[in-house]
């Protein structure tokens, strides 16, 4: 696999919980969900970030269908 700085300075960027649920409001706003279907899904993240790693949620996410 070839170097790629841009990528390399993103990856060296410190892991947010926070800046995680930002980029879901963004996104949820973005597709037009309502504020209380944000705020299930905020309020499911606080129990997702305390039971699962992130290596477990990489996991999850490659081998989802999204």
């Amino acid at each position: 696999m070839k170097h790629d700085p841009k990528l390399a300075v993103l990856l060296a960027q410190p892991w947010s919980n926070n800046a995680c649920r930002g980029y879901v409001i963004y996104a949820m706003e973005n597709c037009g969900f309502s504020p209380t279907d944000i705020r299930r899904v905020v309020a499911e993240l606080h129990e997702v970030f305390d039971f699962c790693g992130l290596e477990e949620a990489q996991q999850h996410f490659e081998n989802s269908s999204y």
